[in-house]
């Protein structure tokens, strides 16, 4: 396989670049609470910096890393995909967030840009790019999860318009799906992954949903960051929090292969909440605000359902 443009070099670059950038944003939107940094190294190749807001006038905790790894053999996580990337050393960079806002009206949210190639005998046997981001909201609005969803759908206009976009959002319902609850983790969004069909129109498609993602949420803490909320949304959130816990810790496949590939744990479980309950046997009453979520945590239609 030849070497594929871009060079590994323009990737870290726009990941670098889109973490500053979305730090920014974020911090500007908060008002009251800056990023920390944390620097770090892996023992076997490579390291990445790790970016904590906590204790903020909007979020609790918001954390995105960016990383740029590398090792000589592959976690049997990847390997038993695929078989034939057995023995190969690889590469790996990207940038993933998750911010868990103090609001109970906003929600959750994860975004994710990523690019890999594994390497054998100093050539490029394999590449491709991933990514997509997710919205968990506690209490849903349709306006903004229509917003949400035109966004991603707009994005994936020049790279495959409305097939595109069904494609990998069906994609991320089925990725973000907790099959012990049978229910999904949010309201859903964009997933991809092993994209690697043309290298720049894959690395353009990733930048595409990367410099979306603000587009995406920001006009969403505009609109629901300031709303009054007590204690019973407060004690529903952290409930609720208690799912995506579930989901990072049993189903997501980048917390494994990090963990498996002796990966930074401290970085890893960044996407944990920093405050979060479990109760036995919860059941919202009927009728509630709190029963009303049940409905949204199903793939759906949501562009053409939620019109009315």
């Amino acid at each position: 396989m030849t070497e594929p443009s871009p060079g590994f070099d323009d990737v870290r670059d726009y990941l670098t670049g889109l973490q500053d950038r979305i730090c920014a944003a974020i911090e500007a939107v908060d008002g009251s609470a800056r990023f920390s940094e944390d620097l770090w190294q892996r023992a076997e190749g490579g390291g990445g910096r790790t970016r904590i807001l906590r204790d903020g006038g909007v979020f609790e905790q918001a954390g995105i890393g960016f990383s740029d790894v590398s090792g000589t053999r592959l976690p049997p996580s990847a390997t038993a995909a695929r078989p034939e990337l057995a023995g190969a050393s690889w590469r790996a960079v990207g940038v993933s967030l998750v911010f868990h806002p103090r609001n109970p009206y906003l929600p959750t949210t994860h975004a994710n840009v990523r690019h890999f190639r594994a390497i054998r005998d100093g050539e490029t046997v394999a590449w491709w790019f991933g990514g997509g981001f997710d919205l968990t909201p506690f209490y849903p609005f349709d306006a903004d999860v229509l917003h949400w969803h035109r966004t991603a759908r707009d994005l994936c206009e020049p790279f495959g318009g409305q097939q595109r976009y069904d494609k990998h959002k069906q994609w991320c319902d089925e990725y973000f799906f907790l099959k012990h609850r049978n229910e999904t983790r949010g309201v859903g969004g964009l997933f991809f992954d092993d994209l690697h069909e043309d290298a720049d129109h894959d690395f353009a498609y990733m930048r595409a949903v990367g410099d979306g993602f603000l587009d995406a949420y920001l006009p969403i803490v505009e609109r629901r960051s300031q709303t009054p909320f007590g204690d019973r949304e407060r004690q529903f959130q952290l409930y609720r929090r208690g799912r995506y816990v579930e989901f990072n810790l049993v189903f997501d496949r980048g917390t494994l292969f990090g963990l498996q590939s002796g990966g930074r744990t401290e970085s890893i479980l960044m996407s944990l909440p920093p405050l979060v309950r479990w109760e036995y046997g919860f059941t919202p009453e009927d009728g509630s605000a709190e029963a009303r979520l049940a409905d949204y945590l199903r793939p759906r239609d949501w562009l053409n359902e939620l019109i009315r």
